[in-house]
């Protein structure tokens, strides 16, 4: 059996994958490093969320260091980048680049990462990054296909996990904030217009 290193990114994600890796004959690790999640208590969250994981399937899981001052060391220049940008691209290389290192140290045969799982991530940019970093022993994958986005959150809902509603970083909440706001202001017109519509 090979043994994989899997970057989990939340509870949700994990949820969707570890069968799969475990269907495919792979021993599954996990690590837990995401250093671009504010504030501090949603990243206590994800973690409390992957640990919920872990004990329901049963397999280790490492946690990385929160090192969110290099982080914003990393994405420095690129705050207004819209998401999916240049900046979830540094993000994703910060985090596959210190998954490798784990990798390195723990006789693993391959790492991956749940981010592939997201129907609001770039799969083909993951992947890419993960062959630049290590082309053979990064483990390629698109988990939301066969249905795993789909499995991960039927999981979810039967183990209770938290639920994100944005990606993680400071940048990406104000993103989802002015969405948000944008939305309920829609709302509010509509309401207006269909009670002038109804005098």
């Amino acid at each position: 059996m090979k043994k994989v290193l899997l970057h989990i990114c939340c509870g949700v994600c994990a949820a969707g994958i570890v069968e799969r890796l475990r269907e495919e004959n792979y021993e599954v690790t996990g690590f837990f490093y995401n250093p671009n999640i504010h504030p501090k208590e949603e990243y206590a969250k994800r973690l409390e969320s992957a640990r919920k994981i872990v004990n329901h399937f049963n397999f280790p899981m490492i946690e990385g260091k929160y090192n969110k001052k290099d982080w914003f060391y990393e994405i420095k220049g690129l705050e207004k980048e819209p998401e999916g940008g240049k900046r979830c691209s540094k993000c994703f290389k910060m985090r596959l680049k210190e998954t490798m290192e784990y990798f390195k140290e723990g006789g693993f045969d391959f790492f991956t990462t749940t981010l592939t799982i997201s129907p609001h991530k770039n799969a083909a940019e993951i992947n890419r990054i993960g062959r630049q970093i290590s082309e053979f022993k990064f483990l390629e994958r698109d988990f939301k296909k066969k249905e795993g986005f789909k499995k991960a959150i039927q999981i979810s809902k039967e183990l209770d996990l938290y639920r994100q509603n944005y990606c993680g970083c400071v940048f990406s909440r104000r993103t989802d904030d002015r969405k948000q706001k944008t939305e309920d202001r829609k709302q509010k017109i509509d309401g207006r217009r269909q009670k002038i519509i109804d005098c």
